[in-house]
């Protein structure tokens, strides 16, 4: 897909936050400061969405709009709870601006909750029902990037270790780094949709082969 930036709030049919809602939001994402989940990394996970919106569709398409914008709100390089986190923060503006929306906060918070577990999913972890489709494509509209050109693939996996470089020793880093990227190029499947394992299942998995060839 296109490198243009994307605006989030720009998704067909969604509801119209309030400026305040949006302020919040654009804050929680610049605290701390991020090479890669950063707003703009939304922008990024939205246009995935808003392609599935176009076809073949969403079946609760505003809860899955707001699960991408609050899914990295909090967001600790090395810490646990940042889903928990961000899936409350979202339940919060929920119900303090959007109150009379009819948005299931239970469910953008579900959604939020699975990216801890990126990596470790299976397809048929999920109903096989509308729902079910939904969460599969959630979680990979977060994971499109494995599976960009080569070029933004580097820049990803070089934002990524600028974010834990004052964090987590090298070292360390760069072991966990490589064992999860291994993790994920054994797994049957990357991709839990059929829409996107056809799509980026092949390059992902060669970027994957050519970033772990590179650290042995």
């Amino acid at each position: 897909m296109s490198d243009a930036v994307f605006d989030p709030y720009a998704v067909p049919g969604m509801p119209e936050l309030a400026p305040a809602q949006r302020d919040a939001l654009e804050a929680a994402y610049a605290d701390p400061p991020r090479a890669y989940h950063s707003f703009a990394h939304v922008g990024q996970v939205m246009r995935e969405m808003a392609a599935v919106l176009a076809a073949p569709g969403w079946h609760r398409p505003r809860e899955v709009w707001l699960a991408v914008l609050y899914h990295d709100a909090v967001y600790v390089p090395g810490a646990t709870g940042n889903e928990v986190r961000s899936a409350r923060m979202a339940g919060d503006a929920i119900t303090r601006w959007l109150p009379d929306a009819g948005i299931d906060a239970g469910r953008v918070a579900g959604l939020i909750e699975l990216t801890a577990r990126h990596g470790q999913h299976r397809p048929e972890d999920f109903p096989d029902d509308a729902d079910g489709d939904d969460t599969r494509r959630f979680l990979d509209c977060d994971m499109a990037i494995l599976g960009a050109p080569a070029a933004r693939f580097d820049a990803y996996d070089r934002a990524i270790a600028a974010e834990y470089r004052d964090r987590v020793p090298g070292w360390l880093y760069r072991m966990q780094r490589r064992r999860f990227l291994a993790a994920l190029l054994k797994r049957p499947r990357i991709y839990l949709s059929a829409e996107f394992h056809n799509r980026l299942d092949t390059a992902a998995r060669a970027n994957l082969r050519r970033t772990l060839a590179t650290r042995r």
